[in-house]
């Protein structure tokens, strides 16, 4: 080991899908010479950043600290004791191989000031997690109006998303503003949401063959991708179209949700039901090659109906992207392509299918973009939560047999012996779980309830909170650490409070103790859920997309959280009609036979009716028997 020969660390970070990690692992790690020199002076250790997200926090803060700025490929230079004194993200190599001697000069001349300069850095890192609670941390109206009226000037009211390339889903954020219109009814939310999602519908960042939504966008038009494509994107964004459908019964969103999980079936699941975790943005050593087309080519493939697929998808004859090639995105509504072609909606939507099929045929010639066969356990729940949101909206089967044939096999083959494994692979599961996947877990389970009304599945979510606990919570911090303290310690421990592309563990976490504080009457889970608003509130100004899950977790507290508790033969059917409807901040139950779930077990059914009970916080009203009652 490194301690053992007191050598340095090279530690190189990054994923599979990572266009830039195979670049450097091509151009400098399998080179010959540069292997020479990085085996002379220091221990290498290759981290696959979706395994090991503890490790890859502790060393982004590193290099964000060092260089102000992070991403992947990520290389830090370390002590032998793991503490970092280097770092940065992709190297060419001649600039690889000047840093490596550098660095390795440095530890052997000057090792005092390597250890002063380690520690001090360590530090740093472990200072980024220090929270101040503010002097009057009641949870406020105002914190939200404020942060959102700021925040909401970064809006593109054109394309959608903010104002700035490249440009990520982030799904959370939007599905704040949906739950934040329906509040406030401030339509600029309303139009931000439908721009987005209309833009991204439309864009190159969604294959329009085969559906399925790409990392992010280069630009601030959603056209061209960097082409991997991540499943806890599709299936947050899956959610996310679910609930906007549920509000404005668009039907784009409605055929985004269905090719969503086309791509999805075809692409990404395994026979168990639990799904893959990425497609590469390269096949055959060529970013995009597998989703671009050239002019040439679609006139070969599609004959007579290239004019008009050209024309619905925005195909120039030199190339809309680089090198001759094109990426298929919509620039045009129905209404102009009717006008300039002559033909009718129906007529256009006919040919673009049959041109579709040609070309998914085409492509299926094609060398496929590799595939990342890992299944990580938080990104299963996302997909299978997403999974339960399209449901709701769409009163679908299919989307709910999706979501249980997941998270059975989540529940038979990932939680053993009361520990969560984050990987399975081959038939083998590897490394323990994280707060990350304990939480997207909890949050499953208990979204799942709420489309089949299994008090199983309610009673593991509650299992799992309480291991949560035990593992993560902090008592002092009053928040949840990351890595489980019964896993070897790293050089920090850290919190995770930021949402980004994924949400973070401890908002995730809250909206689950913020639900099962009803379900189960627990007021401990509700005072831990307040103590971690007082504690996050302050910082939702500074940067308010960083905060929006813990704003919704806000929102549902400010509103109050209905629960809306069905008991009666006919409970599934007006369940279902009533969650077609757009309810944030609503719990739903059933109550059925024998329970003792705390919050259904004084409800009385009514001789051939269905009783509906609306409760708000902790006080029921008395029952209603319709649906318009309701």
């Amino acid at each position: 080991s490194a301690k053992e020969k007191n050598s340095l660390i090279v530690i190189s970070i990054g994923y599979s899908a990572c266009h830039w990690c195979h670049v450097m692992e091509h151009e400098s790690f399998e080179n010959e010479s540069v292997a020479a020199v990085m085996n002379a002076h220091f221990v290498n250790i290759k981290v696959d950043r979706e395994e090991r997200p503890d490790i890859d926090q502790i060393y982004m803060d590193a290099v964000q600290l060092l260089t102000g700025r992070g991403g992947w490929p990520l290389n830090c230079f370390a002590l032998p004791d793991g503490r970092p004194l280097h770092g940065g993200t992709y190297f060419p190599i001649e600039q690889w191989k000047k840093t490596l001697q550098s660095i390795a000069d440095f530890y052997q001349d000057r090792k005092v000031e390597a250890f002063e300069y380690a520690a001090e850095l360590t530090n740093g890192i472990n200072k980024l997690d220090q929270i101040i609670p503010a002097e009057n941390s009641a949870i406020k109206l105002a914190t939200i109006e404020t942060a959102v009226e700021n925040w909401s000037k970064n809006f593109d009211l054109i394309y959608g998303g903010y104002n700035w390339a490249p440009k990520f889903p982030m799904p959370n954020n939007w599905q704040f503003y949906l739950q934040y219109y329906q509040f406030s009814k401030n339509e600029l939310l309303l139009e931000a949401v439908t721009q987005t999602l209309n833009g991204m519908a439309n864009g190159g960042i969604f294959d329009q063959i085969e559906g399925g939504f790409a990392r992010y966008s280069t630009d601030v038009y959603w056209k061209a991708p960097h082409f991997e494509k991540m499943l806890y994107d599709n299936g947050q964004l899956m959610g996310l179209y679910a609930q906007a459908f549920q509000l404005t019964k668009n039907p784009l969103y409605k055929n985004i949700i269905y090719k969503t999980h086309q791509f999805l079936q075809h692409e990404l699941t395994h026979e168990s039901g639990l799904f893959y975790s990425a497609l590469d943005a390269d096949s055959e050593g060529i970013e995009g090659k597998y989703y671009i087309w050239t002019r040439q080519e679609l006139v070969e493939y599609l004959g007579e109906n290239e004019p008009l697929f050209s024309l619905y998808y925005s195909v120039d004859a030199y190339g809309n992207w680089e090198h001759g090639a094109n990426i298929l995105y919509k620039t045009r509504t129905i209404e102009e392509l009717e006008s300039i072609t002559g033909k009718s909606s129906l007529e256009i939507a006919v040919i673009i299918e049959k041109c579709n099929v040609i070309l998914v045929a085409e492509r299926n010639k094609k060398t496929k973009p590799g595939l990342d066969d890992k299944v990580i356990t938080s990104w299963n729940s996302l997909m299978i939560s997403g999974y339960c949101e399209a449901y709701k909206a769409l009163n679908d089967k299919t989307f709910f047999y999706a979501a249980q044939k997941a998270l059975d096999s989540i529940l038979e083959n990932l939680w053993v012996n009361n520990q969560l494994f984050r990987i399975y692979k081959n038939g083998k599961i590897s490394i323990h779980g994280f707060a990350e996947d304990y939480a997207c877990l909890s949050k499953a389970l208990i979204d799942f309830y709420q489309i089949s009304f299994d008090e199983k599945y309610l009673q593991k979510a509650n299992e799992l909170m309480e291991l949560s606990i035990n593992y993560f919570y902090s008592d002092d911090k009053k928040l949840f650490y990351f890595k489980s303290n019964t896993d070897t310690a790293l050089i920090a421990r850290k919190l995770d409070l930021t949402d980004d592309v994924i949400p973070s563990a401890n908002s995730i976490f809250g909206h689950c103790l913020q639900a099962l504080s009803y379900y189960f009457s627990n007021d401990n889970y509700g005072n831990m859920v307040n103590e971690m608003l007082n504690l996050v509130q302050p910082k939702f100004a500074k940067n308010t997309s960083s905060y929006t899950n813990w704003m919704q977790l806000s929102l549902n507290k400010l509103e109050g959280v209905k629960q809306i508790v069905m008991i009666g033969n006919d409970a599934e059917n007006i369940m279902q009609q009533l969650q077609q409807c757009y309810s944030p901040n609503t719990l739903f139950a059933i109550a059925k036979q024998h329970t003792n779930l705390p919050l259904l077990k004084d409800k009385m059914p009514t001789e051939g009716k269905t009783a509906i009970y609306v409760c708000k916080d902790k006080t029921c009203g008395l029952p209603v028997y319709s649906l318009e009652d309701l």
